[in-house]
Formats: C-alpha cells, sequence, structure tokens
C-alpha cells in the first residue's frame, strides 16, 4: 500500500507552459484546502486495445484472462505443495524450485484402475498430515483418501443426492455431514481399503427433527459474529461440537420462485410461482434460538451445552482446549453490549467458568475465537478493541481451572500489541521463537503487512520485507515459514516464501500485468478531512482515459460506506473494481472515498455512526464531492452516485438528502429502512426500533422519497434474502405517493448478488443507465 507522491502527474500533457504552472497551483491550492495527505498516482499505461465487460467483470466470458495470474498452494505441515489442474508439486521453499509429487492420471489410477476417471481437477487437494503421504481429493460428490506413496485407496466418502459434507475431520477419517436436514457423522478405519467387501465404515445419527425451522450443523445468527460454519471438531478428532438452531418462532419472509421455462416448454407445463418462504428475523422481531451440542464419535453419544435459556443470545467464536476437554466460546447478550467468554466441559455440557467479560456504552462485536498457544496449553491469544483498536491479549488460565467459578479472578490478562491501528488475522504462530504472526495495518491503514509478534516482550518484527502492499499469507504448521502473496498499486501480484527466523525472502512468483496492451486510466490515492475536520478519510479515483485536465468529466461517486468493508486499499490500482476502468475508458471519472464506519480504522471511526445509519456517512462522502467541485476537470452538473447493498441504501440517501448535487443514481438492492433489516446487524448498529424510534425514523428513506429529483434507477434480486425485496417496493410505493419517478429492474431467482454471467448482464444495465443520463 505504498503511496507515490506524484501532485502534478495531471498536467504533464499541458503544451502551454505557463498555464501549466497556473493548473499546478490550482491543484495545490485544492489539495492544501483539502489537507491532502497521502497522494499516490499509478501512471497511466499507452495502448490501443480497449476492454469490454466481458473482460472487466467478474461474470464475463474472458474475465479469467483478465486477472493476474496465481499459483494455488497448501500446506502440508511444514512443506508448500501447489495445486495444479493436472498435478500436485512440492515446492522447495529456499529455491523456489518444484518437484511433481503426483498427477491427475495417478490419482485417477490409484482411486480405481477400471473405472471411468473419478477427479478431474487438483485445485481443492488437502494434505491433512504431515510427514505422511496421504491427500484428500474431490470430485465434488465424492471425496477420496489416497496414500501417493503406497498407490494405495484409503477411504472413499459417497455422498448420495440430498447428502451434504460439512466438515471433514482428517485425525479419525471421519466427516459430518447433512442427510436432509439432519446432522450424521461417517467414520472410516483408516487402515483399510474402503472398496473391499468388509464393511470400514460407520455412520451415526445425530438428530432425527431437523427441518427448515431446527437447523443443524450449519451457520447460525445469520453469519454475524464471524461465524462461517455450524461444526467444530476438537483437536483429537474424537468430539464433534455442532449448532442446533431453532427457529420456528421466526417470522417467515414470503419469498416466491419463478420457475425456469424453456422456449419450447410444454403447454401442461406449470408455469405457477411457488412459496419459497424464508425465517427472516427482522429488527424489534422475535429471534432465532441456538444451542451448542456435542457428539462422541468413540461412544456414539451427543450432550448439549448447559448455557441456560438460548433466548434473545448469541453464542459464538466456539474453540476447544488443546486436551479436547473444554470448549470455550463468547455469550452476547442481545443488545450486543455485554460479551462473555465462557468454558465448560465438553463430556458433561456442565459450565466450568465465566473466564472473561466486556461491556461497552454502544456494542461488543466478537468476531475471533481464542487460540491456545502451541507451547503452552494454559494460555490462549484473545482478540478485542477494549483499548478502541483490536490488539491482541495474552491470557493465562488459572491453575484451578477446573473448578472455576462465576467470576474473572482466574484469568490473567496481557496485552501484547497496542497503537492506533488494527490486528487484520492471527496467521498462527512460530512454535521455535515462540511468536504470534500477525497481518495488521499498522504501516498504513491502507496496508496489510505481516508481522511477528513475541509473546513475551510483545516486540513486533516485519516478516514482508516489501513494507508496501496489501499482503494475504498463509503459515506453515510450525511458523518457520510464510507463502506471501501480495501486491501493490503498481504490481499486480507477486508470491515470495518468506523464512520467519531468519529474514530470508525467496521470490517464487510474480504476475505479468493482464492488462499490458491495453489503454489503461490513471489510478491515485490520497486523503481529506471527515466532516468532524479530525479524521483522514482515504479515497481512489480513476481519471478518464486519455484524460485532458482542460476538460470537464461527468463524475461518478461509487460508494459503500457500511462496517466490514472498505473500498481503498494499496492493492494493484488501489483496488478499483474493474467496473470503474470501463467507466473511465467511456470518459467518465470515478471517485471513491471510505467514509467513517467502514472497517479497519478502529472503534471510534465505526461507531460514530452508531443510532443513525448513513448520517454521518453522508457528511463524509459530501467532503468528498466538496473536493472534487475544486477540481477544474469534475463537471459539478454532471454527478453520479452508484452502489449495492449499504451502497444503495447509500446511494438513495445522497440523491434524496441532497438532490440538487447528483444527476443520475443506481442503487442495487437497498436497505431503504432498517425496520426491515435482520435482528443481528441491524439492532448492533440502530439499536431496537423500540428504544431507538428517532434513529429508525430519520434513517429511513421512505419519508425522503418526495425530495427524489434526478434520474434513479433500482435494481434487486427477486429472491435476495439479505436486503429483501419489501425495501425497495415498499420506496416504490412511496415515491408513487409522493409523484416521483424512480426507474425500477428485477432479477428473478437472483439473491443479494447476482451470478455468473447475469452480472455483466447488470453492469451493462449500470452502465447504459450513465450513458443516459449523465453525459
Amino acid at each position: 500500500m505504498g503511496v507515490k507522491p506524484d501532485k502534478v502527474k495531471n498536467i504533464m500533457n499541458l503544451k502551454n507552459s505557463i498555464y501549466k504552472l497556473s493548473f499546478a497551483a490550482m491543484i495545490m491550492m485544492a489539495m492544501n484546502a483539502t489537507d491532502l495527505q497521502a497522494q499516490g498516482v499509478v501512471p497511466a499505461q499507452k495502448g490501443e486495445k480497449t476492454f469490454t465487460l466481458e473482460d472487466l467483470n467478474f461474470g464475463g466470458n474472458n474475465y479469467r484472462n483478465m486477472v493476474a495470474k496465481n499459483r494455488w498452494c497448501t500446506w502440508w505441515g511444514n512443506e508448500l505443495v501447489r495445486q495444479d489442474v493436472d498435478a500436485c508439486y512440492l515446492v522447495n521453499k529456499t529455491t523456489g524450485k518444484e518437484t511433481k509429487l503426483f498427477g491427475i492420471n495417478d490419482i485417477n489410477q490409484w482411486i480405481a484402475p477400471t473405472k471411468d476417471i473419478k477427479v478431474r481437477a487438483l485445485y481443492n487437494a488437502l494434505f491433512p498430515f504431515a510427514g505422511k503421504s496421504i491427500v484428500m481429493v474431490s470430485n465434488g460428490s465424492k471425496t477420496y483418501t489416497v496414500d501417493f506413496k503406497k498407490h494405495k485407496l484409503l477411504s472413499e466418502m459417497d455422498f448420495a443426492d440430498g447428502e451434504n459434507l460439512l466438515e471433514a475431520n482428517a485425525q479419525q477419517n471421519a466427516f459430518a455431514y447433512l442427510k436432509g436436514s439432519n446432522l450424521y457423522v461417517r467414520t472410516f478405519d483408516v487402515t483399510s481399503n474402503a472398496l473391499t467387501k468388509e464393511k470400514k465404515s460407520h455412520d451415526f445419527q445425530l438428530s432425527k427433527d431437523g427441518s427448515r425451522e431446527i437447523v443443524y450443523g450449519q451457520s447460525v445468527h445469520r453469519d454475524e459474529f464471524g461465524i462461517s460454519k455450524g461444526t467444530f471438531w476438537s483437536p483429537n478428532g474424537e468430539l464433534l461440537a455442532f449448532y442446533r438452531m431453532d427457529q420456528s418462532m421466526v417470522t417467515d419472509y414470503p419469498q416466491v420462485d419463478i420457475p425456469e421455462i424453456g422456449f419450447n416448454h410444454s403447454e401442461t407445463q406449470s408455469c405457477i410461482a411457488t412459496p419459497a418462504p424464508d425465517k427472516y428475523p427482522m429488527t424489534g422481531e422475535t429471534s432465532h434460538k441456538v444451542t451448542v451440542g456435542v457428539f462422541d464419535c468413540m461412544t456414539g453419544k451427543t450432550i448439549y451445552l448447559k448455557a441456560g435459556d438460548p433466548t434473545d443470545r448469541y453464542f459464538t467464536n466456539i474453540a476447544w482446549s488443546p486436551d479436547s476437554k473444554t470448549i470455550y466460546m463468547f455469550e452476547l447478550n442481545r443488545d450486543q453490549n455485554d460479551c462473555r467468554l465462557t468454558a465448560y466441559n465438553a463430556e458433561t455440557g456442565e459450565k466450568t467458568g465465566e473466564l472473561y467479560r466486556e461491556t461497552d456504552e454502544k456494542y461488543v462485536e466478537p468476531c475471533h475465537p481464542i487460540q491456545f498457544l502451541p507451547w503452552d496449553s494454559n494460555s490462549f491469544i484473545m482478540q478485542s478493541r477494549k483499548d478502541g483498536y483490536n490488539h491482541l491479549y495474552l491470557c493465562t488460565l488459572g491453575k484451578h481451572r477446573s473448578r472455576m467459578a462465576s467470576n474473572t479472578e482466574s484469568l490473567e490478562i496481557k496485552q501484547l500489541t497496542s497503537g492506533k491501528w488494527e490486528v487484520m488475522e492471527v496467521l498462527g504462530f512460530n512454535t521455535k521463537r515462540k511468536s504470534i504472526i500477525i497481518a495488521s495495518n499498522e504501516k498504513s491503514p491502507i496496508q496489510r503487512n505481516i508481522f511477528a509478534v513475541d509473546t513475551k516482550t510483545g516486540k513486533r518484527t516485519l516478516v514482508d520485507d516489501c513494507g508496501k502492499g496489501w499482503h494475504s499469507a498463509t503459515l506453515s504448521e510450525n511458523g518457520q515459514y510464510v507463502f506471501d502473496n501480495y501486491s501493490t498499486p503498481t504490481v499486480p501480484r507477486k508470491i515470495a516464501l518468506v523464512n520467519t527466523e531468519n529474514g530470508k525472502r525467496t521470490a517464487y512468483f510474480t504476475a505479468e500485468n493482464p492488462w499490458k496492451g491495453y489503454n489503461v486510466p490513471e489510478y491515485s490515492c490520497g486523503t481529506i478531512k471527515a466532516a468532524d475536520g479530525e479524521t483522514d478519510l482515504y479515497w481512489r479515483m480513476v481519471k478518464p482515459v486519455n484524460f485532458d485536465p482542460n476538460k470537464k468529466y461527468p463524475t461518478i461517486i461509487y460508494v459503500y460506506g457500511g462496517p466490514h468493508a472498505h473500498n481503498v486499499d494499496a492493492r494493484w490500482n488501489y483496488s478499483s473494481r474493474g467496473w470503474e476502468t470501463y467507466m473511465a475508458e467511456k470518459g467518465y471519472l470515478l471517485f471513491i472515498l471510505d467514509n467513517r464506519g467502514s472497517e479497519n480504522r478502529g472503534k471510534a471511526f465505526e461507531q460514530a455512526t452508531f443510532r443513525q445509519l448513513g448520517q454521518i456517512e453522508m457528511q463524509d462522502q459530501m467532503k468528498g464531492v466538496e473536493y472534487l467541485k475544486t477540481l477544474p476537470y469534475v463537471d459539478a452538473d454532471k454527478i453520479g452516485v452508484h452502489g449495492w447493498s449499504f451502497g444503495g441504501f447509500m446511494t438513495i440517501s445522497l440523491m434524496t438528502n441532497h438532490p440538487d448535487v447528483f444527476k443520475v443514481g443506481v442503487a442495487g438492492g437497498p436497505v431503504i429502512d432498517w425496520h426491515w433489516y435482520e435482528v443481528m446487524y441491524g439492532e448492533r448498529y440502530m439499536d431496537t426500533p423500540q428504544t431507538n424510534p428517532e434513529g429508525y425514523r430519520k434513517t429511513s428513506l421512505l419519508y425522503q422519497a418526495k425530495n427524489l429529483k434526478g434520474k434513479l434507477q433500482i435494481i434487486q434480486g427477486l429472491n435476495d434474502v439479505t436486503v429483501v425485496p419489501q425495501h425497495c417496493l415498499t420506496f416504490l410505493k412511496a415515491c408513487i405517493a409522493a409523484g416521483t419517478q424512480p426507474d425500477f429492474f428485477v432479477y428473478p431467482g437472483e439473491p443479494h448478488n447476482m451470478r455468473g454471467h447475469q452480472s455483466t448482464h447488470l453492469h451493462e444495465r449500470i452502465s447504459n443507465y450513465f450513458f443516459d443520463y449523465l453525459k
């Protein structure tokens, strides 16, 4: 995420030197007026080729050829393996050279010598045991466990119709899966050949009452609080913790499925839409109830944690003790302002202690499970924002933790990292150095770099010697090596292998620029002050291809603006979206600003929007508009805005609260009124409608429908279960009553985001709307 000062790049093509100097002065004055502190410019690349949406949109037919090439790798203990379509290769960590382990033909021969091809690609090959020549491969319906040195099939997990794999357990060669709506576990004897006639597997049925209303083994609380799955194997592989969610008391939202009918359908074929109700707990309404079960593969028995009445409570971030005897989780009240770390006996389900409690006048949002130190089963790492930024805390359990009462005195807590920056991820541990490998934005709010943190001193050492850009890394089992996949504003992709103990770095892969030869716009990055006059906000600008500073350009603001997301960072082209490049090619200037409320900038930055979503965000976005109006090449009479989801909410908010500023807008899947959004997200940021009626009314766009002046297109997936269609349909109703005239387009059968090539159709529609009305 390094930024290169180049503040007069935009005047280099001016012919008149006197005008050149005066124009440079104008730009410098504009930058000073907005307190610009960081400016980076990625020079335009000259070429003759032009882009299409098929090139730049992720649903496009040529998109895969227009993104930077990659290397897919996984760790086999402390060895690195590259996974390709037709083979897997062992990578030498000090030279980067590769040696073939086996090919796709080998795997299929070992699986079934006389049968048809079973596996068609090795991208998802897994190596679960360090030092053992065992690989797990899948073709979607079956998972095979193979010894690639002995050339032997160890087990074959076959999923019949209606069966779906949830999570594999390599230690016991067991699989948690759903059959219909019920949870099962299948175990195998790894020493046997699954193709023999002897029965070498056993199925356990963990539930019998699974249904649309009683959900087992799946993500709960609508994927909030960092939850992404519903099963959790113990370290020894013998126990499975799982979620059970009772949502029978939750109101059904009346979704409808539109049948897919071909042009030559029979007259007798049913054309009638069918009900597809979805359980959707809206703010202020009754929510579901979650409990946590524990299944023992050795005994076949299931118990449930005795956590008490689950009404209006959230259970999240499930973690196991190293000895597989204790389960830890964070428990949160419905107000989300009281969070407790609790412990349970995995054999009996009894609560053994409350280790930690954190409260906040606004909200606490636990998103990360605790992680025990590999060299100390009595100590773990906890992440918290209690000092204002997400940081690491080293926690040590008391000697008598098995008899802990409900207090916090049995836990010693030491803060390991601190500062006005955020720990973004814990990648793992270096067991020899006794350090923690993390990703953080300590270097810059828009960078992500890799550091090693000493658990005794808290001292941090930069692991990626690049010190720039955005790094996505994975760690070897013992933490000695990092697979560092990164980009910078001018570099599409590089991959290096880093020894965390001595800092040695091996260049492994450098991707060529996939846009070489194309006429590419100029990408730049900088800051302005937020509406509070103090906070730096980062922006990205994409200037039109063949930019001429003497011209005035129609300008589109792309916005998201909500929590848990950001738009501007120091990846290639400052993380610019392909659609922005397409619009720049068509003569538009694009501007993107991360307002307060977005991610990675600390608790106060995020919580500034509490109980009034959209208000502070609009104030900051309008500061961006003020900055744009200082630029002589921005046509202030032709400003448009586009966003999706929270960005759709922001788009309509800006169009109706500042109707004389924005001429054209396209809002996708927009929230219109927070009454109709889900409990977990909506109440975290807005409280309930009962306790914050003023905030809900102030932020509702129904009351703003009368203010619409510009051209507004609203786009909705008909089967959106995230922002349900009631939002946009009710807004349309309010516009009809007010006499305002938005346009509306719907994608039948599509969820919150358009899938596949329909996404290209969507972006063509978005583009055409600006072509028609912002020109």
